[in-house]
């Protein structure tokens, strides 16, 4: 008997003193293109620093010049350049955009030879969210990484790091920010509290509903069940397509009236004629039959939190999502009835969302939300990306941005709070966010992930700062100015303790009405992930 046996990969050797780099992408051609200068800069940045150092570059896969960019745009395309790259190679995942992590993880998992992520600290385009995700997707799969970021790649900070991974192939960043949660004390009143809705949550139950999981390329966001199911939260997996099924069958009439209720709050809409750029009335109609049509479907099956990822297939069928998200996340919202109008659906309390199907987010979103509510505190919570950030009168203060979908409280109200169209790179259909400046005040910020197989969560305490309008205006115009913008500072946390330790693209927060309500809220949640077997670590300076 005779058997055909498959061709060996040609893999050459590496080249003596050579670093290998490869450049993650979008799955969407359109932002590609656009963000392809910017990265191009990032990889000549990388380069001039790389050889400063004595080495040289070899970038693992061409520029296509028929698409206009650079990136590895698919993960069938990741998986054949890896082929041809020597497995044992000193290894550059350079990122100035935000990526999908598919693309690169197969070939990530087999190489032998070190790798570093680097992004550049710039916030034009979201490169330190895509080197975040991509990261948090190297922690939950057991990929040995380092990371680094710098703005041109001229600093001595950057550079000494560099020359560490260069020539050992590791970076170690301080984490002397992060403790293990101590022994707490069992008769305080948070610590029974937190406790006590663990036990509730275990017994009773909860269903996150999860519209087409890992759509957006966030591997690092998706839990299996065998993580969620010993907390008591099951998943109910539901189709986007049964999403707009249902937007179909909400009437005109419901989704004026959804409309009207909005402008009747304040809520501003900058409207345009144009629907290709603009922000039109008739996106903003169809925005709100996905609203109502959301929360029929969490009625349907008694969610306890949703989570819409809105890209891939969705944004070629219908506007943005974003604006229904922040609506199911805010106390006060439209309201919306059931399909023969007898019943309030979720009346007087919001339905948590969890922006872009993150499970980590669904997790965190569903105990804030249960913890807030217990203590008679505003429970609306939401994601944000950790976009960028910089120094302002002496202390670091971070652009925590997302694409539209914070709760209208945290902007200070509707009528603080207002619709412009998504950026059409990202949302051909365009549809309006739900966005203002996150008003001043006292914040619990967290992060649910994956590491070694187990479930962990950092926790820690902030306040949102209160700039002048003219420096939130240069961050606005510095990232993406139709999004929703918070100026977050981090107690006790610097800015590369923050990049260097944070295992996700995301972070989660919560307002308090002052600091020692945030203290006692921070311990009932902490208290709660703990009682659920969570591996709990505070971050910076937190008084339990």
């Amino acid at each position: 008997m005779s058997y055909t046996f498959p061709p060996s990969p040609q893999v050459s050797k590496a080249e003596p003193g050579a670093v290998y780099t490869v450049a993650s992408g979008d799955l969407r051609p359109a932002a590609n293109v656009k963000c392809w200068p910017t990265q191009a800069k990032l990889e000549d940045d990388l380069s001039r620093a790389v050889t400063g150092l004595g080495y040289s570059v070899v970038r693992a896969h061409p520029v296509d010049s028929e698409k206009g960019h650079g990136f590895i745009d698919s993960q069938r395309a990741g998986i054949e350049i890896f082929k041809h790259i020597p497995p044992d190679a000193p290894l550059i995942v350079v990122e100035a955009v935000w990526q999908y992590s598919h693309h690169v993880l197969p070939g990530l998992r087999t190489h032998r030879g070190p790798i570093l992520v680097v992004a550049n600290w710039a916030g034009e385009f979201p490169g330190l969210v895509g080197l975040l995700n991509l990261t948090g997707s190297m922690t939950k799969a057991g990929v040995d990484y380092s990371a680094l970021w710098s703005k041109e790649f001229t600093d001595e900070w950057a550079l000494d790091k560099l020359e560490d991974w260069l020539g050992n192939g590791r970076i170690t960043h301080d984490a002397s920010h992060v403790r293990d949660l101590p022994a707490l004390d069992g008769t305080s009143e948070e610590v029974e509290l937190g406790r006590a809705l663990a036990v509730q949550l275990r017994d009773e139950k909860a269903i996150i509903g999860v519209f087409d999981e890992g759509c957006m390329g966030m591997y690092n966001a998706i839990f299996d069940d065998e993580l969620l199911n010993p907390l008591g939260i099951y998943k109910e997996r539901l189709s986007q397509s049964a999403l707009v099924a249902e937007m179909n069958r909400v009437t005109d009439d419901e989704a004026a009236a959804a409309r009207t209720w909005l402008d009747e709050a304040g809520l501003i809409f900058h409207f345009g004629q144009d629907e290709k750029t603009d922000l039109t009335p008739a996106q903003v109609h169809s925005q709100m039959k996905m609203y109502i049509a959301a929360l029929r479907i969490s009625d349907d099956f008694g969610l306890d939190a949703v989570g819409i990822q809105y890209q891939q297939g969705l944004k070629d069928t219908v506007p943005a999502s974003d604006l229904a998200e922040g609506l199911l996340n805010n106390v006060a919202r439209p309201p919306a009835f059931s399909r023969d109008g007898s019943r309030e659906l979720f009346a007087g309390r919001p339905l948590p969302h969890f922006n872009e199907v993150d499970e980590g987010v669904a997790v965190d979103a569903l105990v804030t939300n249960r913890v807030w509510t217990a203590m008679g505190l505003d429970p609306a919570t939401t994601l944000h990306d950790i976009r960028w950030g910089e120094e302002y009168d002496g202390e670091f203060v971070w652009v925590f941005e997302i694409s539209g979908s914070v709760p209208a409280s945290h902007n200070g109200g509707y009528d603080k709070t207002y619709s412009m169209r998504q950026p059409p790179m990202f949302f051909p259909l365009g549809g309006g966010t739900l966005s203002g400046c996150s008003k001043p005040g006292q914040i619990v910020w967290s992060r649910v992930f994956i590491m070694g197989g187990e479930l962990h969560v950092d926790i820690g305490r902030g306040h949102v700062a209160d700039l002048p309008a003219a420096e939130t205006r240069r961050r606005l115009d510095a990232t993406d100015p139709q999004w929703p913008i918070m100026h977050a500072v981090l107690h006790g946390v610097s800015r590369n303790q923050l990049m260097g330790r944070h295992r996700a693209n995301h972070a989660q927060v919560v307002y308090a009405p002052d600091g020692a309500t945030a203290d006692k809220a921070l311990t009932a949640k902490a208290a709660l992930f703990d009682a659920l077997g969570l591996h709990v670590h505070l971050c910076g300076d937190v008084a339990l």
